[in-house]
């Protein structure tokens, strides 16, 4: 099958771009981005997948208010073969300019949620090292990443309340990455779906002219099997900077993490990470401010989890109040949390995502969900 980028000598096979080079039925390609206020009024989440082997494309769009009130959008419909068509039902995203400009639409439809936005890079584009995560002797996930830092403009409304995203103070993350991992409908046989052990941590925080950035995968006695660190430096986002530059960035190391965790479940409470650069320790203090459940945008959705076939195309949406939910629950154990950071008298403003499942010796946890 020929689609419009067979013109384009990118082809990676003797076959067309249509047919990847890999058989793995959960092979994607995702778009995700965040975006909060730097004071916690509010946060948005963004994902856009294809799955080309499941012959599925789906996106979502979720926002969470100083409140507690999370709104989720999502729709999903069947791919014959052409991934550049990014369009689900009324939800579009358009790269403007690649790795600087990307804009998420949408219109106008029956759930009364619609949105505008507009993320325009302030860093350089990086990145990240390769995923490669084994369950038993099956490899669960081998993906690539990227990491860019930027600014939002633009609306989100839902219902009657509509959401300014001023791009002068709208701070975001967005992240591009591609391979395999578990999704779609449960398998028969020995479930895939989670694995028995997670501990992720990632921490991308903006401070006035750098970002930090930092992540990390701990089996549970601790030792790591991907961690990463690292200074991206910050541009305005007219300036005309090269988003391919490796100026000024550098490469750094991923320290020791302390958590503490709110009573009763594993959600992070205070929390302090160490980067590492020449030997010097510097501190990052964070305070959390709102609470995202990364459920709102598909990730371990029971019905509309990421890959899930939903037919020709449909779309739906969903709502909750994070205060509400039990924090045992596994489907809401993966979130991203809007913090305040504080190192060497300066702050900075970012995200804490965590996923924590199973047993981890050091923080104490045996079972799969005990609480901390």
């Amino acid at each position: 099958m020929l689609t419009k980028f067979d013109d384009y000598p990118i082809q990676q096979t003797c076959e067309p771009i249509a047919h990847l080079a890999t058989s793995e039925r959960n092979a994607y390609g995702r778009y995700w981005f965040n975006g909060y206020d730097p004071d916690g009024e509010f946060y948005f989440g963004i994902a856009f997948a294809v799955y080309p082997h499941r012959e599925v494309l789906d996106c979502a769009l979720s926002i969470v208010h100083k409140n507690g009130d999370q709104h989720s959008f999502r729709a999903s419909r069947r791919m014959r073969g052409d991934r550049t068509d990014l369009r689900v039902g009324p939800m579009s995203l358009e790269i403007v300019e690649p790795m600087r400009t990307v804009r998420v639409i949408i219109d106008k439809n029956k759930t009364g949620i619609t949105a505008d936005l507009t993320f325009h890079a302030k860093s350089p584009a990086h990145e990240e090292p390769l995923d490669l995560m084994r369950q038993g002797v099956r490899i669960v996930m081998q993906s690539t990443r990227y990491t860019q830092f930027g600014m939002w403009g633009g609306h989100i409304t839902v219902g009657d309340n509509r959401t300014e995203v001023d791009p002068t103070r709208i701070q975001g993350t967005r992240d591009r990455s591609w391979g395999w991992r578990w999704t779609g409908e449960s398998e028969q046989g020995v479930s895939r779906d989670i694995p028995e052990q997670v501990f992720w941590l990632w921490a991308p925080i903006q401070w006035k002219d750098h970002a930090t950035h930092y992540g990390l995968f701990e089996h549970a006695n601790g030792k790591r099997w991907k961690e990463f660190a690292h200074i991206f430096p910050l541009y305005p986002t007219d300036s005309g900077f090269n988003p391919l530059s490796t100026e000024g960035f550098r490469d750094i190391q991923a320290g020791q993490h302390r958590l503490t965790y709110q009573k009763g479940s594993r959600f992070a409470d205070t929390t302090e990470i160490d980067i590492i650069e020449d030997g010097k320790i510097r501190t990052i203090k964070m305070e959390m401010l709102l609470r995202f459940h990364m459920m709102g945008i598909g990730y371990h959705h029971t019905t509309w989890g990421h890959g899930f076939y939903k037919g020709e195309e449909d779309y739906t949406s969903e709502f909750w109040n994070i205060n509400d939910l039990d924090p045992l629950a596994t489907q809401y154990q993966h979130m991203q949390t809007v913090v305040r950071a504080t190192s060497e008298g300066e702050v900075g403003h970012g995200v804490l995502e965590q996923a924590i499942f199973g047993p981890h010796d050091r923080y104490k946890l045996t079972g799969f969900l005990d609480p901390a």
